[in-house]
């Protein structure tokens, strides 16, 4: 259980008579959760996951000490047809569903794991080859982290984006959007839409902050 709040006394006193209920152990300040490290500083808070990163690196086992500048290629249209199958689809589906829960705190993949995510159930060799081109971009920016600053303002900001019709399999338009509170990114979400239904996203972000 996280306790969080401002308010030591009362944070103590909730502790005290929880543990006259339950057993359980006093871990201090939240530092490392299920693989989401917490750092606490004047400023602020960062959140990362760079040992679940270098994990992960060490599962896919490159091979190469190769970086990239970017998760993806620009303009890459991804079909089910490119490439020969994959005769073992474990690997590739374990190292996208890994990328699903590090994308979590790493907003900047979220685009490439969506695309990646849409071939678990036949991904071949040119889906694998995309998938090693985002682990190589992790390891040249493995120590990014998200900030959120302790004096911020509580106004709510959201943006959206989305193709024409960019999916060459069902001709859907891909929509993406990202909401800031004050200073601090708190959602964002890469996803298939029907064009209609990203235009519903675009009026209710505006009518929302109106």
């Amino acid at each position: 259980m996280i306790i969080t709040g401002d308010d030591s006394e009362y944070i103590a006193f909730v502790k005290a008579r929880l543990r006259d209920q339950f057993l359980m152990t006093d871990l201090g300040p939240l530092r490392y959760f299920l693989g989401i490290e917490v750092s606490s500083t004047y400023d602020g808070f960062y959140i990362s996951q760079e040992k679940y990163i270098q994990d992960l690196l060490a599962r896919a086992a490159l091979g190469d000490e190769h970086t990239v500048e970017t998760p993806m290629e620009l303009n890459v249209k991804l079909q089910l047809t490119d490439g020969d199958p994959l005769p073992d689809l474990t690997r590739y589906r374990h190292l996208v569903g890994s990328l699903v829960y590090l994308a979590v705190t790493r907003p900047d993949i979220s685009y490439s794991v969506h695309i990646l995510s849409q071939f678990v159930f036949a991904p071949t060799t040119v889906h694998y080859s995309h998938l090693l081109r985002v682990l190589r971009y992790l390891r040249g920016r493995i120590t990014r982290r998200l900030f959120f600053p302790r004096s911020s303002s509580l106004q709510l900001q959201c943006y959206s984006d989305a193709t024409w019709a960019s999916d060459p399999s069902d001709r859907r338009s891909l929509s993406a959007y990202c909401v800031f509170l004050g200073g601090s990114l708190i959602a964002w979400k890469t996803k298939n839409r029907q064009r209609f239904l990203v235009r519903v996203l675009r009026l209710s972000c505006v009518l929302w902050l109106c």
